[in-house]
């Protein structure tokens, strides 16, 4: 964590928690039809902009127009409905086509093990480096607590490709490809999660790659293409949205050691610091599936994201009177940031021990419950 702490007392991150857990169920207690006339229209929007997308991708002079229908909705399908459905935002609906244990989306990481990986192991260590996975994604460093090596010397590029492959990059997240090159555990202990990963991706390439194309004839080539600028639009714009979400100047990590036995109040604390907010306008918040409220979907996260805007104001006016810091800016700021980062951790921290948390037991995450629901 920063050496710079914010601290609260015990009674003031009770009061804390007290006054956020206020919040969650006076909308909670609201929830109703217009939540559910809203992720049904988004559904509908989605289908829609796929269906007219590759349709138009087999007219080569509608090529462009078709491609950025088909990019806006797999980010829709991935940002707006696949993300936050499966946080189960739509549970209460009792709808078996959104449900959150059963949903699957448009991306090659398989549902099952993103429940996993984001919903419980994210959304419950956030920031504590050593359990929270998304810290670096096993690839990068991005915590100065995380122990420099020489092959962080690369890591301007491996983040480059990250963010051009970022589907790929997140269904190898469970793979704890970081246990693998230490020697924890072997590739042979994750066969059916790599099992589980070539079903979904074999899947997703022949029908975006090969099938598709196939169907247009003479025009494969464009069919091709726009499929592949669709995904990679998909990839680039999930990757800024998140890394601002967690990494921007002013989030905070933590260490085991600061987060044993922790009250809700003070997870709640923690969701604050290690997340931050991106300011834009409606259009913007959609397309990011509200998780340009960060904070809130870390405070929330099966809360319905659509409602994030709505009480943004009230978590920032508690945060303020609690002295709390509730980080938020425009995308190219923040984004500005993340990359600024990425480029100084490539290096050796000057004057910090390059060392890291004692390595924790396999089982040892999983084994920690969540404070919050």
């Amino acid at each position: 964590m920063s050496d710079n702490k914010i601290t609260l007392t015990p009674e003031q991150a009770e009061e804390f928690g007290r006054e956020l857990d206020a919040v969650r169920d006076r909308v909670t207690a609201k929830l109703g039809e217009e939540d559910a006339d809203y992720i049904r229209r988004v559904i509908k929007t989605q289908r829609a902009l796929e269906v007219g997308g590759r349709a138009l991708l087999f007219l080569p002079p509608a090529w462009l127009l078709g491609t950025a229908m088909l990019g806006v909705s797999k980010i829709l399908d991935n940002m707006e409905i696949g993300h936050n459905i499966m946080h189960g935002q739509y549970d209460w609906m009792r709808d078996p086509t959104i449900s959150g244990r059963s949903f699957e989306w448009d991306t090659a990481c398989p549902a099952d093990q993103w429940r996993h990986s984001h919903n419980y192991m994210h959304h419950t260590h956030t920031n504590i480096v050593g359990m929270d996975r998304d810290i670096g994604y096993g690839i990068l460093r991005m915590s100065e607590d995380q122990r420099w090596h020489p092959y962080y010397l690369g890591n301007p590029l491996y983040a480059f490709l990250l963010m051009v492959l970022f589907q790929y990059g997140v269904a190898l997240h469970e793979l704890e490809t970081e246990r693998i090159r230490s020697g924890e555990i072997s590739l042979s202990d994750k066969r059916e999660v790599l099992r589980e990963i070539w079903k979904k991706t074999r899947r997703q390439t022949l029908r975006d790659y090969v099938a598709f194309p196939l169907l247009a004839g003479p025009f494969a080539p464009f069919v091709f293409t726009g499929n592949l600028t669709a995904n990679l639009m998909r990839n680039v714009w999930s990757y800024m949205i998140i890394f601002c979400g967690h990494f921007p100047d002013g989030t905070q990590e933590f260490t085991v050691e600061e987060t044993q036995n922790e009250s809700r109040g003070q997870w709640y604390f923690r969701q604050v610091l290690g997340s931050a907010n991106l300011t834009g306008g409606r259009i913007f918040h959609l397309l990011s599936g509200n998780l340009s409220h960060q904070i809130e979907h870390h405070l929330f996260p099966d809360m319905p994201a659509r409602r994030y805007s709505g009480i943004a104001p009230e978590v920032q006016e508690i945060c303020e009177r609690y002295g709390v810091p509730y980080n938020k800016g425009p995308l190219p700021q923040q984004f500005a940031t993340v990359v600024r980062k990425i480029v100084r951790l490539t290096f050796p921290t000057p004057g910090k021990v390059l060392s890291l948390l004692p390595k924790l037991n396999a089982n040892k995450p999983a084994d920690r419950e969540p404070v919050a629901a």
